[in-house]
């Protein structure tokens, strides 16, 4: 998954970042809002908020997305810990809410958790024709084999199962799978998403000729 961290503490900040990348995801950390606003028309799967920042309130900026009509999951990263503090995180608009310190395994389970909420599935494990993939543990099967897939063929096909049935442009789908720091090849997208088929076969990926691809809902 793709994510953006909104954390100015630079040693929790780094630490998270550091520790959701070896879990398998993308993640793009920001310390204030004014980095994040270059960032609006990028594409993410979540969006991990601390509510006090130093150039304003991460809450607030939520609030405003919703009211743009952003519907990106949120989750609110705080030390605030009243009943009042998380009934009002989640009625301005947060998906959930988790209190500072917590454990990092607790974070990834709740992001696992807004995986399967975007999925549309209450399993772990979604089911595209022969093709069966496990989100958790990053394993896809082919006609009950077990077939291998690269890092970044894993997040390849991620990012189409998380919006199975929508037209995902390329660039889009290179944010999704590189973030704001990786090099994209011309041709790059074309090399990973033949392999794919190879492996899977070429059903599993739909090529929209100049505007993406799509997997089947």
């Amino acid at each position: 998954m793709r994510l953006l961290l909104l954390e100015d503490d630079t040693i929790l900040g780094e630490g998270l970042r550091d520790y959701l990348q070896t879990d398998g995801h993308v993640v793009d950390w920001c310390q204030r809002l004014i980095e994040v606003a270059p960032l609006r028309e990028e594409p993410y799967d979540a969006l991990l908020v601390d509510w006090q920042l130093p150039d304003g309130s991460g809450l607030d900026w939520v609030r405003s997305i919703r009211r743009q009509g952003d519907s990106t999951p949120v989750l609110i990263l705080t030390a605030r810990d009243l009943l009042s503090d998380r009934i009002h995180g989640l009625d301005s608009g947060a998906d959930d809410y988790l209190v500072k310190p917590f454990d990092p395994e607790e974070l990834t389970a709740r992001i696992r958790a807004i995986r399967r909420r975007v999925s549309g599935s209450a399993s772990a494990r979604l089911s595209f024709g022969e093709v069966e993939l496990d989100l958790n543990g990053k394993i896809a099967w082919l006609s009950g084999l077990r077939t291998d897939l690269t890092a970044r063929e894993w997040a390849l096909v991620e990012a189409l199962a998380l919006r199975a049935g929508r037209l995902v442009s390329k660039s889009d789908l290179d944010s999704l799978v590189l973030g704001l720091d990786g090099e994209v090849s011309s041709n790059s997208l074309e090399v990973h998403v033949s392999s794919i088929r190879r492996k899977l076969g070429r059903q599993l990926i739909e090529t929209v000729r100049g505007l993406g691809y799509r997997m089947p809902a």
